[in-house]
């Protein structure tokens, strides 16, 4: 039977994550509040982060700033995207 949790981002009861997606307290608060579909959700934003503003997850201060636009997406009320993104087919954002 699957973990169930009440996700922060989509004030819902959903199925929860397997494991801890991210290191420390911040990765015990996912695991705790958020669904598989709302990560889902995070890992699509932030691909588009590391895309868009080059940036290297092996690099400290970007995983600082990762780490903190996860935590306004999940519990924040979202994150925005960079300036001028233009998403696959569409219009620019913000």
């Amino acid at each position: 039977m699957a973990r169930t949790v009440f996700c922060e981002y989509e004030q819902r009861e959903t199925e929860g994550l397997d494991f801890a997606p991210w290191p420390g307290e911040a990765g015990q608060r996912v695991f705790a509040r958020i669904g598989k579909s709302a990560w889902a959700k995070w890992l699509a934003h932030q691909t588009m982060l590391i895309n868009e503003n080059r940036l290297s997850p092996m690099n400290p201060e970007h995983r600082k700033f990762l780490q903190g636009e996860m935590e306004k997406f999940l519990f924040g009320g979202g994150a925005e995207a960079p300036a001028g993104y233009v998403p696959e087919g569409g219009a620019p954002e913000g």
